[in-house]
């Protein structure tokens, strides 16, 4: 596998075992390639990233082998790398780690990270979101055209309610839009609001988005996940690097050239060129913090005037009050 290697990241030195070692077969990218994708990369991974507890997913040898999600400090963690404590649903928690300098990055790369999933929030109040984030997810019959003819019209509700969203690609053929806010609202608030953003949607677009939780209801349209905003769900971060076959990346996007661009356009050899000219395209996202004030409003209205309330939680959720039921409808029409 060669042996290992010293890389200079951000004033310290980082050591990269293997760095022969092949993670990308179809395309012969090594781990080395991918420490130094990020080394590239690295301020707009870390604007991305920082003092956010972040789930590692690990493939050790490579997008062939097995992979795992990482979620606890690892024990030999550097002491310069900071953690935060997260409480999941279940009550149970966790030391996560919380990036704040590229050397972190290329450390867990190191260690076969290869996707980096943080959490809305921020290690100094872990209860309060500070992204709301929309997750358009194109279901089968439809691909990246009508998710971004989505994304466009989601641009208009959020100017409409005071907010700016800044789009990326997920890695695959689905969109990321994330708004900045301000940490004052809980989890459920903000899931609240994504649930009001992802029925507006709705309306405006009835043949081509969906909010259904059943894969069995969505049909061919755009899938606004508003589960993602839901404590202990997570979004690939900008930049990070998707485990497919030709290596692409989560790339964060500029909204007037949405529709010039394809998903594969992006990968750990494309991007570092896009990064050398534009910078981080999203880097403008820390000067605002938004309040949702118009989209709580917007769920009060669609409860008080349509009877719209709360959605299903995901299957490892407690049960919330007033959430309807988890049973799945082609399953409760068959009871007696």
């Amino acid at each position: 596998m060669g042996a290992a290697v010293e890389l200079e990241a951000g004033g310290r030195a980082v050591r990269l075992s293997n760095p022969d070692k092949v993670y990308f077969p179809e395309r012969g990218f090594t781990k080395l390639d991918v420490a130094r994708y990020y080394l590239a990369v690295g301020e707009g991974i870390v604007r991305a990233l920082r003092e956010r507890p972040t789930t590692m997913e690990r493939f050790p040898e490579g997008v062939t082998g097995e992979s795992f999600f990482q979620k606890r400090a690892p024990k030999n963690l550097p002491e310069w790398i900071p953690t935060a404590r997260i409480a999941f649903p279940s009550g149970r928690y966790a030391d996560e780690v919380c990036p704040t300098e590229v050397a972190a990055v290329v450390w867990a790369a190191n260690l076969g990270c290869l996707t980096f999933h943080p959490w809305p929030v921020r290690r100094g109040d872990t209860d309060h979101p500070d992204e709301l984030r929309i997750d358009l997810d194109p279901q089968p019959g439809t691909g990246f055209a009508e998710a971004v003819a989505a994304a466009h019209e989601l641009r208009a509700v959020l100017d409409e309610h005071g907010l700016r969203g800044w789009p990326k690609t997920s890695g695959g053929r689905g969109l990321h839009v994330f708004v900045p806010i301000a940490p004052r609202w809980t989890f459920a608030q903000v899931r609240r609001c994504a649930i009001a953003v992802g029925r507006e949607l709705e309306r405006r677009m009835p043949q081509r988005v969906t909010t259904a939780w059943w894969k069995e209801e969505r049909g061919p349209r755009i899938f606004v996940d508003y589960n993602q905003t839901a404590r202990d769900r997570t979004i690939a971060s900008a930049y990070s690097v998707r485990p497919k076959a030709h290596a692409p990346v989560s790339a964060p996007l500029r909204w007037e050239e949405m529709g010039d661009v394809a998903p594969r356009d992006f990968d750990i050899a494309t991007m570092p060129a896009r990064y050398a000219e534009l910078g981080d395209v999203h880097a403008d996202m820390a000067d605002h913090a938004f309040g949702l004030e118009g989209l709580l409003d917007l769920a009060a209205r669609d409860e008080r005037e349509h009877g719209l309330g709360d959605l299903p939680y995901p299957p490892d959720h407690p049960k919330a009050p007033g959430e309807p039921t988890r049973v799945q409808p082609s399953r409760a029409r068959r009871k007696p």
